[in-house]
């Protein structure tokens, strides 16, 4: 199976060890794990996991080597609003948000496509979302190889939402810039092409 193809299989072997350390949980905390509507729930939790920490096995490098193209173009390539879904490892309770990137070729394209792609497989990892920021960056920079990157996520942490300071409208802003975006009027110029996004 391709590294970037789309999660479909769960190992079998897992799945079973994970079952029964799922009814295990729920058995501690006081439920009937008899009961029809909790009956399948380990299993299904089991494999929530798998797909939502998939990214363990995946080579984000290798999506964008799938579909880079040689192209004399130069000016500044902006992908905003890429949704993400990723788990707090502190916590294990999903953030959810948008990511804003941009990069500016030197020689390479990349297909469109692969930019949320690698965001998918570093969110479906257990997560802060200061690293989700700079695995994002680094792994466009370090492949692409472009003249500049930025990545620009806002999210919210349901670990501040639903317990803690329970927080609910509260959104963390993560940033990073390499290359011709660690200048100044790059850099505003991407923050202004997304700021009708950014509270």
């Amino acid at each position: 199976m391709s590294s970037y193809k789309y999660f479909e299989e769960y190992n079998q072997p897992v799945t079973d060890s994970l079952v029964k350390n799922y009814n295990d949980i729920l058995d501690k905390v006081g439920e009937d794990v008899s009961r029809e509507g909790i009956l399948k729930t380990p299993e299904r939790a089991a494999k929530a996991i798998q797909f939502l920490t998939s990214g363990n096995c995946q080579d984000p490098a290798e999506i964008l080597k799938s579909a880079m193209f040689a192209e004399s173009y130069h000016d500044m390539v902006v992908i905003k609003d890429i949704e993400l879904y990723s788990l707090c490892e502190h916590h294990i309770l999903p953030f959810f948000g948008k990511a804003h990137i941009a990069y500016i070729p030197d020689g390479y394209i990349v297909g469109l496509s692969k930019i949320p792609r690698v965001v998918d497989v570093f969110a479906r990892r257990l997560q802060v979302q200061e690293r989700l920021t700079h695995d994002i960056l680094e792994c466009i920079n370090n492949t692409l190889k472009p003249k500049g990157v930025a990545v620009v996520i806002e999210a919210s942490h349901m670990c501040m939402m639903m317990r803690g300071v329970q927080k609910q409208n509260s959104v963390t802003t993560t940033s990073g810039f390499r290359g011709q975006f660690e200048a100044i009027e790059t850099r505003s110029e991407f923050l202004k092409l997304i700021s009708h996004d950014l509270s």
